[in-house]
C-alpha cells in the first residue's frame, strides 16, 4: 500500500527536494500551502514536479485548519518545514515568527495526537538555536543558546516536539540541520543574494552588490542532500533528534570567493560593498556541526562540497536570468 506524506512549506527551498525524493520512493505527496490568488509555484516547477503534488490549501496557525487536514488524509508521515526561516526579520516579525514557528508546531501535534496518533512527524530544528554556545563541533548533546527571536521560536517547537513524544508516545524526531543551501533558495538569504548578484554582475545587469558580517562563518551543505536525512530519520524504529551538517565550516568571504571565480573574476573587493542595514542586532559568528549520530545511526551522509554547491547556484542563476 502507497504511503502518504504530507509537507508544510512546500512552496520554499526544502519542500520541493523532499516532495521529489518521496514521489521517487513511491509516496502519495500532499503539500500545503497557504492560500494565494496567484501562487508561485516556481520552485516546484524547477524540479519538474507540479503536476505530481497534490496541493491543498492550510495554515499550521489555524488549530481547526490542521484537525481538518489531518483527520481526513491521515498521513504515514507528516513534514512540518513551514517557516518564518529569515532570521534577520524575525526581530520585527517577532509575533509572527511566534505564531508560525512556534504555535503552529503544537497545533500540527495536537492534531495528529487527537486525530491520527500513528502519524510520524519530522519537525525542521535549526543550528541557529546553539547560537554563540560555543565549542568547535555542536552535536545533539551541546546546550543552546538563541540569539534571535527565530531561534527563540525554533528551540520552542523543538522541545514541545519531544514533550510530545514522552507525554503521549508520539513519533516525533527533530531534525537539527544546519544551514543548507540550493539553487530554490529565496534571495533574502545571504547565499542566493550573492550568487544571484553574481549572476548579474557577470551578465552586465548589476555592479555591485551591499552585505552586512561577511566574517560569519557557517557549516554549508546542500538542501537535496539533506532531505534525505529528514526522511531517514522518520524511517527508524524508534524517534531521535539527529544534527544535520557536513562537518566543514565556511565563510562569507570563501562563498565570494568561489562565486565570482565561478565568472572569472579573482578580485571581488571592488564589487561589493559593506552596509550597516545588513548588520544583525545579535550575530551568531560560528556555527559547524558533528553529524557523527546521523552518520552512524541512520547512515547519511552529505554528497555535495561546498564548492560544487556554491557553482551550482550561480550557474542555476545566471540560466534564469539568460
Amino acid at each position: 500500500m502507497k504511503k502518504t506524506a504530507i509537507i508544510t512549506g512546500i512552496l520554499g527551498q526544502d519542500g520541493p527536494y523532499l516532495a521529489k525524493l518521496l514521489l521517487e520512493k513511491g509516496y502519495t505527496v500532499y503539500g500545503i500551502m497557504q492560500r494565494y490568488s496567484n501562487p508561485n509555484l516556481s520552485n516546484i516547477e524547477f524540479l519538474g514536479i507540479e503536476e505530481k503534488i497534490i496541493l491543498i490549501t492550510g495554515d499550521i496557525t489555524d488549530d481547526g485548519n490542521m484537525n481538518h487536514i489531518i483527520k481526513n488524509i491521515k498521513p504515514n508521515e507528516f513534514y512540518n518545514l513551514a517557516a518564518q526561516s529569515f532570521v534577520g526579520a524575525s526581530w520585527e516579525l517577532s509575533k509572527l515568527t511566534t505564531e508560525i514557528n512556534a504555535c503552529g508546531v503544537l497545533n500540527i501535534l495536537n492534531s495528529i495526537k487527537n486525530n491520527s496518533p500513528s502519524t510520524k512527524f519530522y519537525q525542521a530544528s535549526t543550528s541557529e538555536m546553539y547560537g554563540n554556545s560555543g565549542g568547535s563541533l555542536l552535536s545533539e548533546n551541546t546546550p543552546f543558546c538563541p540569539q534571535s527571536p527565530y531561534a527563540v521560536s525554533k528551540l520552542y517547537a523543538y522541545w514541545i516536539s519531544k514533550n510530545y513524544r514522552e507525554s503521549y508516545s508520539l513519533f516525533t524526531s527533530n531534525g537539527i540541520l544546519f544551514n543548507h543551501e540550493s539553487p530554490l533558495r529565496g534571495k533574502e538569504f545571504v547565499t542566493r543574494k550573492i550568487t544571484d548578484a553574481v549572476a548579474r554582475i557577470k551578465l552586465g545587469l548589476q555592479d555591485s552588490i551591499s552585505l552586512g558580517n561577511i566574517d560569519s562563518v557557517r557549516d554549508w551543505g546542500f538542501a537535496g542532500d539533506y532531505v534525505e536525512a529528514m526522511w531517514l530519520m522518520l524511517q527508524q524504529d524508534v524517534p531521535d533528534d539527529y544534527v544535520v551538517a557536513t562537518g566543514e565550516t565556511h565563510s562569507i568571504r570563501e562563498l565570494l570567493d568561489i562565486a565570482f571565480y565561478r565568472i572569472g573574476i579573482k578580485e571581488w573587493q571592488k564589487y561589493v560593498k559593506i552596509d550597516p542595514r545588513f548588520i544583525r542586532p545579535v550575530d551568531v559568528k560560528h556555527l559547524h556541526g558533528n553529524y557523527n549520530k546521523a552518520k552512524e545511526k541512520l547512515g547519511w551522509q552529505p554528497k555535495t562540497s561546498f564548492k560544487e554547491l556554491i557553482e551550482m547556484m550561480v550557474d542555476a542563476d545566471i540560466k534564469r536570468l539568460k
